[in-house]
């Protein structure tokens, strides 16, 4: 017999188509060198800015492996401001991409073990070998990565309660955009994948700059959100070339987060939020993820508090409607302080009733022969203006 829990799950195609915060704590792990007395491999350490990483002995004349997880660190507080969460975690280079990334491995457990559930978003930082395997214009090994850790992400989901999102590295890139894997064929909606960087020829990405941009914004916004402000870095490239000259629009139509540009602005922006599903996915963007994984999160911790509580019942074994009502209040109480009052949901604001969420629960539950409560909670999100449509002639009167 199973033990007394609570279970959510997520319905899918209802939509059709800077002070730190626990909603921003990220987690990054990353092959590295050991270094004596102050940085252990498979180790997690939390630090909360750049001086953090460097009192582990990491600096910026780190070579080797350990230049990879400085950079990535110091993109990361470029955007996030001093004091946002960052677990760390170095993993030898002896460890295969496909391995590091199987759940049943459990090289990365330690990280998100570590800190409690608390990561949001967690960072892989890959390295390609010497020759690498390639697929259309990419390493394989990237969407092997993908794979991987949306299962990693789907089960700490399911069975720790602590949903999160992962972002990846598209290695090894040769600089053919029309033969990049088409990412929007895919069904993970819990894996970002960037390509470019902010140096030139570079066989990585800069997920740190992606990572920190996220956890300094809320989590309804969308990060190619011009109004944020450029990408903080002065130059940013799709392999070896300039980010606007390495078909951004074309990686960005494959599922890719890119670097791009806009005529009149200087500066670097991100090319939209994509996750690595299809656009028809109610999920296949990361606001819409971080935002109903921050309400799976209040929920849990609401209703967990109802496992095994003493429900009356009427002379059928199901639910009093004033009890299904107290439920409804908690949960949706719980959402509206911690999400709408933050502008997290996209309430109607000429509705005053309209606040971004919906519990319900059917009395119609016959709870004394099941044992089971089925609650339907829904959570409204943004619309966002990515495309303007302007229609501009001259005036006659």
């Amino acid at each position: 017999m199973a033990l007394p829990r609570v279970q959510i799950t997520f319905e899918n195609g209802a939509l059709g188509g800077v002070a730190p915060s626990e909603d921003g704590v990220c987690g990054l792990v990353a092959y590295a060198t050991a270094v004596s007395q102050t940085f252990a491999l498979n180790h997690p350490y939390l630090i909360t800015k750049l001086a953090g990483l460097e009192a582990l002995g990491i600096t910026s004349a780190a070579t080797g492996a350990n230049a990879l997880l400085y950079k990535t660190v110091k993109e990361f507080y470029s955007e996030a401001p001093e004091g946002t969460k960052l677990w760390v975690m170095g993993v030898a280079s002896t460890v295969t991409i496909a391995n590091l990334t199987d759940k049943t491995k459990n090289n990365i457990s330690p990280l998100l073990t570590a800190a409690r559930g608390a990561i949001n978003i967690l960072m892989v930082k890959l390295t390609s070998g010497n020759s690498p395997t390639m697929s259309g214009s990419i390493d394989a090994a990237t969407i092997t990565a993908v794979g991987n850790l949306q299962a990693l992400a789907e089960d700490w989901t399911a069975n720790k309660y602590a949903p999160f999102m992962c972002l990846v590295e598209a290695l090894s890139y040769n600089g053919t955009a029309a033969t990049l894997p088409d990412l929007t064929a895919r069904s993970d909606n819990r894996v970002g994948v960037v390509l470019g960087d902010s140096v030139t020829g570079s066989a990585n990405a800069a997920i740190g700059l992606v990572a920190g941009r996220l956890a300094a914004e809320p989590v309804h916004r969308n990060l190619a959100r011009v109004r944020s402000g450029a990408i903080k870095a002065e130059t940013m490239y799709i392999g070896s070339v300039a980010a606007e000259l390495g078909d951004p629009d074309v990686a960005n139509d494959l599922g890719y987060i890119v670097p791009r540009t806009f005529v009149g602005k200087s500066g670097y922006y991100w090319s939209d939020d994509h996750l690595a599903t299809a656009a028809s996915d109610d999920y296949c963007s990361i606001a819409r993820r971080r935002t109903i994984d921050k309400a799976y999160r209040i929920a849990y911790r609401t209703l967990v508090e109802e496992i095994a509580e003493n429900v009356p019942v009427n002379t059928e074994g199901k639910l009093a409607a004033y009890q299904c009502k107290s439920v409804e209040t908690s949960v949706e109480s719980a959402i509206v302080n911690s999400m709408t009052s933050e502008g997290n949901l996209g309430n109607d604001p000429d509705n005053a009733s309209d606040l971004g969420v919906t519990c319900y629960i059917d009395p119609d539950q016959n709870i004394l022969a099941t044992s089971r409560l089925e609650v339907s909670l829904k959570v409204k999100p943004y619309g966002y203006s990515k495309y303007i449509d302007v229609k501009l002639g001259f005036k006659t009167a």
